[in-house]
């Protein structure tokens, strides 16, 4: 299919295109210029949502350090009342300890007394017993 071609445009004379043109480019740039002003608007929101999203996870941060702290003091403290109250136990314990530890020295001290001579006159006679036997693995070399 073979188009027409597009009639010509006539104009009038006297009818002048020029402040037409100007008209539409001043609608188009005043256009251009509201679209930027929107532009630079929306780039402000986009910029204090960042700054605001930021300050919210910097003072998160310092309320999450402030709840660690505290937690820390709350357990130091119960640590503390924990081994106040362990502290004397501690003292006891070593001395009923220490009793235990000196009776048991003196009661080995009263056996070591006991049988000593009996020791010494067993290490006596064995050293002055002498008994000579051949060695059960020595076998005679016959000749």
């Amino acid at each position: 299919m073979v188009r027409p071609a597009p009639a010509p445009v006539r104009r009038q004379a006297g009818t002048d295109t020029l402040p037409v043109r100007r008209a539409q480019a001043a609608q188009q740039s005043q256009g251009i210029q509201t679209l930027l002003e929107a532009e630079k608007e929306a780039a402000k929101i986009v910029q204090q949502a960042r700054q605001y999203r930021v300050q919210k996870l910097k003072d998160a941060h310092a309320e999450a350090a402030k709840e660690i702290d505290e937690y820390k003091k709350a357990k130091e403290q119960e640590f503390r009342a924990f081994e106040a109250s362990h502290a004397g136990t501690t003292s006891t314990t070593q001395a009923a300890l220490d009793k235990e530890t000196v009776g048991k020295l003196a009661e080995i001290d009263a056996v070591f007394a006991a049988k000593k001579s009996d020791v010494v006159n067993t290490l006596l006679q064995r050293a002055t017993q002498v008994n000579p036997q051949l060695n059960r693995n020595l076998k005679k070399v016959q000749a």
